[in-house]
């Protein structure tokens, strides 16, 4: 009887083990979830996995942070009815954050057809589970049994849905929920671009030349009515990305992202997730949830708004710098005349040890520029110093120190010579 239920087990687990190496296995056209993901930006048109039917991938990410950070500022009182100084700081100090976590699914439907969706099963912002988007790409068009079709397979990638828009290459290295594996750092930049558009790109890459065309909605959940004030959103870069020696990589690519006007365009408050330092520059009738982007700055271009972006990239060996210089002109509904903003982001990071599973990082970050309502001319500041460890492909440690200034700000408001500073610890795991 022992022998018959022992081989029953090893069966089950067999099985189950099985179907385990089955939803892990790696798809076409696709950026790993764990450390093999980093530095990828667009998925290449190297076909390395061979389609052998309709198949599911299951993935998941899941970060937890601990911080300890301190804040302050010299703004001026201001009482509301009920006698409470909104201008006073939340006393924070070391704890726990909220843990994130991201469902990862990708379905292989033809070959060079993949569908992904990605899932927040626990964000600062959202106590439930909430759909961030969700594309098809296709890189293939052997599906439609219409002959030749190298022009298309061998060159361009297709995606359509309600995504993550390409505008830039910070996207590809930020922290987005529970998916921090290809950060090193532990926040994201101060102005975060990130926003979801029901939408489609059209991308052509040869011999390491890039370009992307790309039409969306504009806003991060479309809609139908004040049709006037809709109007669509046009995105496009263009690049170089190749290894030019051995051991030298160089990517240069610049993005614009466009649109007449909106109802409330979201590119700066795009990210539903929240940021990592919690509570931050918050007053005391703050919560997480609601005061969910703590440390980051919105410029408030949500009626017409034109960005764009330079980013270079260059690996040399161990080392890696990624830079952001950015430009943000719009308004809000109603505002006579446009704003602008500046942002310059600087990341050096150096790899080293067996499999590069160790690494050190600095980065430098300011945005500055006219603020809506007051017309004051103010800029943020932020030094982020830090290094990680891959414990596995699939487990990384990071440990980091931050410090924001805010300078040009009125007396009465809470940003008035504030400032935080501390330490951030954070786990990840993806897979």
């Amino acid at each position: 009887m022992k022998k018959i239920i022992f081989t029953a087990i090893a069966l089950i687990g067999f099985v189950f083990s099985g179907i385990a190496q089955g939803l892990q296995r790696d798809m076409q056209f696709w950026r790993p979830y764990d450390q093999r993901g980093l530095n990828i930006f667009e998925t290449g048109k190297e076909d390395t996995v061979a389609f052998d039917g309709m198949r599911v991938r299951i993935g998941g990410h899941f970060a937890q942070q601990w911080q300890n950070l301190s804040h302050s500022n010299t703004a001026s009182p201001n009482l509301n009815p009920n006698g409470v100084n909104l201008n006073q700081l939340v006393d924070i100090g070391a704890g726990t954050n909220l843990a994130t976590a991201n469902l990862n699914i990708d379905v292989a439907l033809a070959d060079g057809v993949r569908l992904n969706l990605i899932t927040y099963l626990s964000s600062r912002h959202h106590p439930e589970a909430w759909v961030k988007g969700g594309y098809l790409q296709v890189d293939k068009l052997d599906f439609l049994g219409l002959g030749e079709q190298d022009w298309f397979n061998k060159y361009l990638t297709l995606r359509v849905g309600h995504m993550e828009i390409n505008y830039g290459d910070a996207h590809f290295r930020r922290s987005d929920n529970g998916n921090a594996m290809w950060n090193p750092f532990v926040g994201n930049y101060i102005m975060d671009a990130f926003t979801t558009e029901v939408g489609g790109e059209l991308f052509f890459q040869n011999k390491g030349w890039l370009a992307m065309v790309a039409v969306t909605g504009g806003e991060i959940q479309g809609g139908v009515t004040n049709p006037a004030n809709r109007n669509p959103n046009f995105i496009g870069k263009f690049g170089y990305d190749n290894m030019v020696a051995d051991d030298l990589r160089v990517r240069l690519t610049g993005s614009i992202y466009t649109t007449s006007g909106s109802q409330r365009n979201t590119l700066w408050g795009g990210d539903r997730a929240g940021s990592r330092y919690y509570m931050v520059m918050e007053n005391t009738l703050a919560t997480t949830a609601g005061n969910f982007t703590s440390g980051r700055f919105n410029p408030n271009q949500t009626d017409n708004i034109t960005a764009w972006v330079i980013n270079p990239f260059v690996k040399f060996h161990g080392l890696e710098f990624f830079g952001n210089f950015e430009r943000s002109t719009g308004s809000a509904r109603g505002e006579a005349d446009n704003r602008t903003w500046n942002q310059i982001g600087t990341d050096l990071v150096y790899r080293f040890g067996t499999y590069d599973k160790f690494y050190v990082a600095g980065r430098y970050n300011k945005v500055e520029g006219t603020l809506f309502g007051s017309g004051l001319e103010a800029s943020i500041d932020r030094v982020q110093v830090g290094g990680g460890w891959f414990v596995t492909k699939n487990i990384l440690a990071k440990l980091e120190y931050v410090s924001q200034n805010y300078n040009g700000f009125a007396a009465s408001d809470i940003r008035n010579g504030g400032k935080f500073n501390g330490l951030m610890i954070e786990g990840v795991i993806g897979f």
